[in-house]
């Protein structure tokens, strides 16, 4: 557990990020007195300005002590992470700023939590810390934004439910997401082109992301095949055309680590598919064959060093950038998750239906759901049978993240049919 003497609960590492920006407004705006908070960054001109504006949410904010601190100066990170009880990270690329923190909460005894869908990394701090969080009890909970809560909670919910109705997990969980408007942040952008980076250097990463198990812990079975198309696909029973979702990738390999670490509650040969809803009919058809033509494009010019290049540089937006707050207000996204199994007894094949969805885009969103695991954590809201480890949303917060979400306005339901 977090120290008791730390003057901070949270801190925000990163909060005049984008995703770190709003974050920290959500923060503002939902946490009240309660929660011990404050923002961590780089530059104190920014942290400055992003005070006023926090202030103009909440008036008790005004007088912020805000904390400096820099990705590459490991004293200033030891000196966050000796201050609070959870790290809220929203610095990245994760693989190139990422890893100090984690150490430095490691040797603080500090939880973490972050916004990362970087797999590259996660493997690497899985292989290099996993062992030690667990033996020191320090949680270290990776993808807590829209990559991967939507996914990963959602899939929890599911089989909480099913196993509660029906007394036996669901074997497969198929997701359908659906996305309005929104945009793209210049992060996201540098995350990608390091992944294609990295996947020049390392030729194991290409097969690591095609195996939906490539985070189950080594030893663990590998489990059940991957059902992942790459050409559209009518999806009967859901109504609609799927495309293939270009963070399936992560969000798959991200739920089949949380099944194997609370000990395979959906079972050793559960399986967890997710596509793109691009809705029916023609124009469905059409959207979903201009989705996987898309993908395809960028996948083949990402993997040539120099358009990737000229990509980053000319097209591409810069870290910092992202959509405009009208966009992340006007937009919104839903997750439709459809789970089936036989019932434990008699055999009957049941379904179930979970949905999560948002009124604000991704990045909103994400927003939200960092700041909300973040405060789980602080406050030991938390439920899962493992004290420590590098974990995911659903091992290392497990349901009480979805209370709060539901108390932060996103619409979370689930039921059999």
């Amino acid at each position: 557990m977090p120290g008791a003497d730390s003057p901070y609960d949270v801190v925000v590492w990163g909060a005049t990020g984008f995703t770190g920006r709003l974050t920290a407004e959500h923060l503002a705006a939902a946490a009240g007195p309660d929660l011990e908070w404050t923002i961590a960054g780089r530059t104190p001109a920014k942290l400055e300005a992003l005070r006023e504006d926090l202030a103009d949410v909440d008036p008790a904010l005004a007088e912020m002590e805000y904390i400096t601190g820099d990705a590459t100066d490991r004293e200033s990170l030891d000196a966050i992470a000796d201050q609070t009880d959870v790290v809220c990270a929203a610095v990245g690329p994760y693989a190139d700023y990422g890893t100090p923190m984690v150490e430095a909460c490691l040797d603080a005894g500090t939880d973490y939590c972050d916004l990362t869908g970087e797999l590259q990394w996660m493997r690497e701090t899985v292989e290099s810390y996993h062992e030690r969080a667990t033996d020191e009890g320090v949680r270290i909970v990776h993808a807590c934004g829209f990559d991967s809560v939507p996914s990963d909670l959602g899939t929890l919910l599911v089989q909480t439910h099913a196993m509660e109705t029906f007394g036996a997990p669901c074997s497969t969980v198929r997701a359908n997401v659906s996305l309005d408007g929104g945009g793209f942040s210049g992060g996201t952008a540098t995350s990608m082109v390091g992944l294609y980076e990295a996947l020049e250097d390392d030729p194991a990463l290409a097969r690591a992301l095609d195996d939906p198990h490539a985070l189950v812990p080594e030893g663990h079975p590998d489990g059940s095949a991957a059902v992942r198309g790459s050409l559209p696909q009518y999806d009967h029973e859901a109504g609609t055309w799927t495309a293939p979702f270009f963070m399936a990738e992560v969000n798959e390999k991200v739920v089949h680590r949380s099944n194997a670490l609370r000990g395979y509650p959906y079972g050793r040969s559960f399986a967890y598919h997710e596509s793109m809803a691009t809705g029916g009919g023609p124009i469905g058809a059409a959207l979903a064959g201009a989705v996987t033509g898309g993908l395809a494009l960028v996948d083949q010019v990402m993997s040539v060093d120099p358009l990737r290049q000229r990509l980053d540089r000319y097209v591409l937006p810069d870290p910092g950038e992202g959509p405009s707050r009208q966009a992340i207000e006007d937009g919104g996204f839903e997750v439709r998750l459809r789970g089936t199994g036989a019932a434990a007894e008699g055999g009957d094949v049941f379904t179930v239906e979970g949905r999560i969805s948002s009124d604000q885009d991704a990045y909103g969103t994400s927003g939200v759901l960092v700041g909300e695991a973040a405060r789980c954590l602080a406050n030991g809201d938390v439920d899962s049978p493992l004290d420590g480890g590098v974990l995911t949303p659903a091992s290392g917060i497990g349901m009480p993240l979805v209370e709060r979400l539901r108390e932060a306005g996103l619409t979370i339901t689930v039921d059999d049919r």
